[in-house]
């Protein structure tokens, strides 16, 4: 096998040599065009694997790089994702450890995922959560991310975002208002200040970082420099708190 990864390996560096454009060849020493792409296309035949091993190597590169690069932006960006005074902030506002969640109000894995967090909060007073509105599966999405944040200026964003989360099914706009009034919010008041400009820089703000981060769906996790794309159960969280808090003790 070893001889055969090394023979494939010669006639494939020797075929992309030739074919490719402005490379300059040597008229005496320039193989058969021909010959070389039978040779290719014998040793692909009889060993497919070789090909789908170069396409996977490929594959963790690309994501290796992807990975540093995520890495590298986090740490730039660990003072917004945290600290953000735009972001509500669920937990102890003051505890040791933050996890910045990137959700969206019609995923329902981020519906499975709350009770899940709220669990990990009531058992961890030192946890922080940073909830980022990152609204991705439609109009609906976005009108209930804007009128969470809008109230904000109430004071009711706590109940109105768990009682977002705990509602199944669709969230039409007038379904979203009644929430709202059930929850202790002014609906003509949350209407007016949707519509501040503030709040839509805010999340094309939370838009452009989980762009940054490679972040792409919902539920999404980040706990100390740990990506937690997709669902996660609660001892999974735990163990990334503990090990962002250890990593806190030695900074």
């Amino acid at each position: 096998m070893k001889h055969l990864l090394l023979k494939s390996a010669l006639i494939l560096t020797m075929a992309l040599a030739y074919l490719s454009p402005g490379v300059a060849h040597s008229q005496t020493a320039t193989p058969d065009k021909a010959a070389i792409k039978e040779m290719v296309r014998e040793v692909l035949e009889e060993n497919p694997e070789i090909l789908m091993q170069a396409l996977d190597n490929l594959r963790q590169q690309m994501e290796a790089a992807q990975a540093s690069g995520s890495r590298e932006n986090l740490g730039k960006l660990r003072n917004e994702l945290e600290r953000d005074p735009n972001t509500f902030v669920a937990g102890n506002p003051k505890g040791d450890v933050t996890i910045v969640e990137f959700f969206d109000y019609r995923c329902g894995f981020c519906k499975r995922a709350q009770p899940i967090i709220q669990q990990l909060l009531k058992q961890d007073g030192g946890v922080r959560l940073a909830l980022k509105e990152f609204p991705i599966l439609g109009p609906e999405s976005l009108f209930a991310s804007r009128a969470a944040l809008a109230a904000m200026a109430q004071e009711r964003y706590a109940p109105f975002h768990e009682a977002l989360m705990a509602a199944q099914g669709a969230l039409s706009e007038s379904r979203v208002l009644r929430i709202a009034t059930e929850n202790g919010l002014d609906p003509a008041k949350l209407r007016k200040d949707m519509d501040d400009p503030k709040i839509e820089k805010i999340i094309a703000r939370n838009h452009e970082i989980a762009e940054s981060l490679g972040i792409s769906g919902t539920p999404s996790f980040i706990i100390g420099d740990t990506l937690v794309p997709g669902f996660a159960e609660l001892e999974q969280l735990q163990k990334l708190v503990e090990a962002a808090r250890s990593e806190c003790l030695t900074c």
